[in-house]
């Protein structure tokens, strides 16, 4: 129901007033919006996951890699355990997301010590 001053022709709305009945369009309010829901699927075999203690990036114009690489203890064998190809955009919001998780990790554990930052000597 079209309030009174207001009228409706066709899809617009309108609003009349005034003695020589001006009118402005109104607009029309768009509908909400509806949330899309998705759904992650999740196979056992990727759910188990792979360990990696060796990362290398590289570049294109268009396209970072990740590789994951496991390297064994006295071993002169590195294998890549998983590569991840993403956009430069994806990557920087991966990055804005690792360093807030980082930073939750370490308020709630303490800092992270990177290799060569350790205080204490190993050895006799």
């Amino acid at each position: 129901m079209v309030e009174p001053g207001k009228y409706r022709r066709g899809k617009h709305t309108y609003i009349r007033w005034g003695k020589r009945g001006k009118e402005v369009k109104v607009m029309s309010e768009q509908p909400a919006q509806q949330k899309v829901q998705m759904q992650i699927q999740l196979d056992d075999e990727t759910a188990q996951g792979v360990y990696s203690n060796l990362a290398f990036i590289s570049h294109s114009e268009t396209e970072f890699t990740l590789d994951f690489i496991y390297v064994q203890p006295q071993k002169p064998v590195a294998k890549v355990r998983s590569r991840i190809i993403s956009s430069p955009a994806h990557t920087k919001r991966f990055l804005h997301a690792l360093t807030q998780n980082i930073k939750k990790y370490e308020d709630k554990f303490g800092p992270i010590k990177a290799a060569g930052e350790w205080d204490k000597k190993i050895g006799f």
